[in-house]
């Protein structure tokens, strides 16, 4: 797979990384990189330019790249890389990076963009994982329609601690996909039971959050609501 970064500093430098050690290509486009950043991911290719402007991205070659990952410290240029890798390019996949949350909602297909990161939400939702117990924490959004992953940690006192999946009554839209006991996963089949502590798993729509939670975990919570 060939991958064009856009984008050289600590965070698109480690994506490069980890994507080389896997056995891809990439190229890293930085307008303001050195022969010290170069030199710190010799295995990458790279270009010295402006990710935002057209002729670089046709000397990157990005119409023979699989994936375009917009990983620069400033919104405005993710949104403008990911636009023209899919408009002038025809891009199959693009990843954006989120640097500000609020600029989140622009971060859709209308802007070229099938994935997007943001690092904010995320830290957010991994510091809520790690200390929730029965309150439903969204791990990830998926740009290509309204799905979501989440996680919830089964209280003791939820009224289906101890049931088999295939009698818990799950909502629509709702799909228990893992869950996690004492450090170890396990695939959910209907004759699994879910116990209290357990995290559970879920890919879902934001529209279900809110019902997936209050089945599983009772008590009066503040809905989240559904997101534009």
């Amino acid at each position: 797979m060939r991958v064009v970064i856009a984008g050289a500093g600590s965070v698109g430098r480690s994506i490069a990384r980890e994507l080389l050690h896997n056995g891809h290509q990439v190229l890293l486009i930085d307008k303001d990189a050195d022969d010290v950043q170069a030199g710190r991911v010799p295995e990458a290719s790279w270009l010295l330019a402006d990710a935002c402007e057209i002729t670089a991205l046709h000397e990157a070659g990005l119409a023979d790249c699989d994936v375009v990952v917009a990983a620069t410290g400033d919104d405005k240029a993710n949104l403008v890389v990911s636009l023209l890798a899919k408009t002038e390019f025809g891009v199959p996949r693009t990843v954006a990076r989120v640097n500000n949350p609020k600029n989140e909602w622009m971060f859709d297909e209308a802007w070229g963009v099938d994935v997007a990161v943001s690092t904010p939400r995320l830290m957010t939702a991994l510091v809520e994982e790690a200390v929730s117990v029965g309150d439903l924490v969204r791990i990830f959004q998926f740009q290509q329609g309204t799905a979501t992953m989440v996680e919830l940690t089964l209280p003791p006192d939820s009224p289906f601690a101890g049931k088999r999946v295939g009698d818990i009554p799950w909502p629509g839209d709702s799909v228990l996909v893992g869950i996690i006991r004492e450090d170890h996963p396990i695939a959910p089949s209907r004759d699994d039971s879910v116990e209290a502590h357990d995290e559970l798993l879920f890919l879902t729509t934001p529209e279900v959050e809110d019902a997936l939670e209050a089945m599983l975990s009772p008590g009066n919570r503040v809905p989240r609501g559904v997101e534009g």
